[in-house]
């Protein structure tokens, strides 16, 4: 049986610099009838256990550490006993939403997860936060982008811990690199391809 991904779209806020907004959020479910990654169990811990239906989680994967992508992780942990993985340059974000815990696993750029027959290979992509990462599976044609790539352009940077040059850096240099007919999947909002994103690139860069 070939991985498939299901998509649930979940619900709440996101605070940060003392500000205060209401998101929806994509929490991506990778794998077969029997074993899933899970990738930003965002908002919902119960709603996401309820998707997930019983299968083995082999992992949840964090593409950054904002509020709004981690306040469930801990939940969703208990309910479905998996590790939680996270690049340690985002620590200093997780610990302010979780002072007396930490992640069970590091990322580190060019990890590979596999489930279901499939391998996604983690790409760090820092702008959007710092340890910001994206995961690549070749096989289905799909980048998992978190906050780093949106349908029309580059994740946010006018907050704390972000960089434009970075973000736009690790997108002409990890993300558009890649085959031009794959498919984003997004933090938020609707996918992408590769292809359409591509050509906005030089006003990117002119905005450096």
């Amino acid at each position: 049986m070939v991985a498939r991904i299901d998509n649930l779209v979940t619900s709440g806020t996101f605070s940060l610099d003392g500000g205060t907004w209401d998101v929806d959020n994509n929490v991506w479910i990778v794998g077969d009838d029997a074993e899933v990654v899970v990738i930003d169990p965002a908002h919902d811990a119960k709603a996401i256990a309820n998707a997930v239906a019983g299968r083995t989680v082999r992992a949840v994967l964090l593409t950054h550490g904002h509020d709004d992508h981690i306040r469930a992780v801990a939940g969703f942990r208990d309910l479905v006993g998996a590790p939680v993985y996270l690049n340690p340059a985002d620590n200093m974000l997780w610990d302010a939403v979780f002072p007396d815990g930490a992640p069970d696993q590091d990322i580190a750029d060019g990890d590979r997860f596999e489930v279901a027959g499939t391998t996604l290979v983690a790409l760090h992509t820092p702008g959007h936060s710092p340890g910001s990462t994206s995961f690549y599976a070749e096989d289905l044609g799909v980048v998992f982008t978190g906050d780093t790539l949106f349908n029309g352009g580059p994740g946010a940077t006018g907050r704390s811990y972000s960089d434009y040059p970075t973000i736009v850096a690790s997108i002409r240099d990890r993300l558009l690199t890649l085959p031009e007919e794959t498919v984003v999947k997004t933090g938020h909002g609707e996918d992408t391809t590769i292809a359409a994103e591509k050509p906005a690139l030089p006003e990117w860069e002119a905005k450096v």
